[in-house]
């Protein structure tokens, strides 16, 4: 079994939370990466479709998913959501780590194709970098654009006509004490990367092999695993407003609903 790193772990046993929340139906998922969120909705229950820019990706993830691609619970889409011309309507938009990789106009974009999409009950989350303070060689790699703060996320949603419905800050504080070893392993392992376009390391953002940063060995699953780690889980939880966490959990619906064309 696959050992995931302990910040993604923390998000996606806060994520499980807040989806326990919500019946299921179906999402639409921009930036799957390696498919753990994709998981986690399909575990749940949920059905869709995920997007992403990178060939490669969707040719894991399609190995990943074959069972569910052919029992028709999801479709894994090589195409940019931003421009996907046929969309079904969703009650879920999510992404993770994908916001952070537009410019400010490519993000208005986003959140108006969003509501276009989604169903009249329908609501986003997504997971964002934060902190802008913590601005580091992780970033450059990864091609981002901004980190956020709350008060980013509070006039993105206000300035788009989204009621912010749900905020908090993950992974604090076990990431912050991370941080320096893992922007010494990113900077080891990945500075060649710095030398591509911001496309190709968006492209590349959501398959990155960094040993001990984004993969382990398996026998460090006897530690990172959501049972150990659930006392760090309720922590992040004590801190969920904190402004030093390093990502964003928001949700949020649409104030005024733009139809589809």
């Amino acid at each position: 079994m696959k050992v995931l790193p302990p910040g993604t772990l923390l998000q996606l046993m806060y994520l499980r939370e807040r989806l326990e929340r919500i019946p299921p139906g179906r999402f639409a998922e921009i930036g799957p990466g390696s498919g753990e969120i994709t998981r986690l909705l399909l575990d749940m229950g949920w059905s869709g479709c995920a997007y992403d820019l990178g060939e490669n990706t969707v040719a894991d993830l399609k190995l990943r998913f074959a069972a569910e691609i052919s029992a028709d619970r999801i479709a894994i889409l090589h195409q940019d959501f931003l421009r996907s011309a046929a969309q079904e309507p969703a009650d879920l938009v999510i992404s993770c780590m994908v916001m952070e990789h537009l410019d400010d106009a490519t993000q208005v974009q986003f959140m108006h194709a969003a509501s276009r999409v989604l169903s009249p009950n329908g609501r986003m989350i997504a997971l964002v970098p934060s902190s802008p303070k913590h601005w580091g060689i992780e970033d450059d790699i990864a091609g981002h654009c901004r980190r956020y703060s709350r008060q980013d996320v509070t006039r993105l949603a206000s300035d788009n006509q989204w009621d912010l419905l749900h905020l908090a800050g993950l992974t604090f504080p076990i990431s912050n004490l991370l941080l320096p070893v893992s922007n010494f392993l990113v900077r080891r392992s990945e500075s060649q990367k710095l030398g591509l376009s911001a496309l190709e390391r968006t492209k590349l953002s959501g398959r990155r092999q960094v040993k001990y940063k984004t993969h382990f060995p398996s026998i460090l699953g006897l530690l990172l695993n959501k049972y150990t780690l659930y006392p760090l889980h309720l922590l992040q939880k004590l801190f969920a407003r904190s402004d030093r966490s390093l990502v964003l959990l928001f949700e949020a619906a649409p104030s005024v609903r733009i139809t589809m064309p």
